[in-house]
């Protein structure tokens, strides 16, 4: 059976939708009083709505949202400081991602933990160029472990979610 093509109207509405529930998942992120006792360490929820994107609306409704997302978040609960950081971990991570799904065919675990590692090495590389200081540099040990397990989890949780969200609601036609 032939599914109907979404109206642009709909497709608008579905990208609002998926925008603010990664605005709220950014939100909620900053409520959870988690201390990982180690500064910017998060788990990367709004990361779930983007790789939910990516996997069944495609590479660049995905972009719309993640980027849309952060300067959004930046303007409500953060600054231009943190607009520019997570603009840097968000792009490089969403490429990473992109590459890896679409390139290499890899599956969603793979692509989710490396989607957690980018994040903080665009975020560090940032940094270092603020501060200008490359020792900051050796902060990516302690990121990239951090960033392999917030990934592997994001990329578990958007797995289930994949195989419970009903396929048509989502799927350009």
């Amino acid at each position: 059976m032939k599914r109907k093509k979404r109206s642009a109207g709909q497709t608008c509405a579905l990208l609002g939708m998926l925008l603010a529930l990664a605005l709220l998942c950014n939100y909620v992120e900053t409520l959870i009083p988690i201390s990982f006792g180690i500064p910017g360490i998060k788990l990367g929820l709004a990361n779930l709505v983007v790789l939910l994107a990516l996997y069944r609306l495609g590479a660049g409704e995905a972009l719309m949202i993640s980027a849309a997302r952060i300067f959004l978040a930046g303007f409500l609960f953060g600054n231009l400081a943190s607009i520019l950081y997570s603009l840097a971990g968000g792009l490089l991570s969403f490429l990473v991602m992109f590459f890896l799904k679409k390139i290499l065919n890899m599956g969603l675990l793979p692509v989710s933990v490396a989607g957690g590692i980018f994040h903080n090495l665009g975020q560090l590389l940032v940094a270092a160029l603020v501060v200008e200081n490359l020792n900051l540099l050796y902060y990516m040990s302690i990121l990239f472990f951090a960033g392999t397990v917030t990934g592997g989890l994001i990329g578990l949780v958007a797995g289930e979610l994949l195989k419970r969200l009903p396929n048509n609601e989502w799927r350009k036609t």
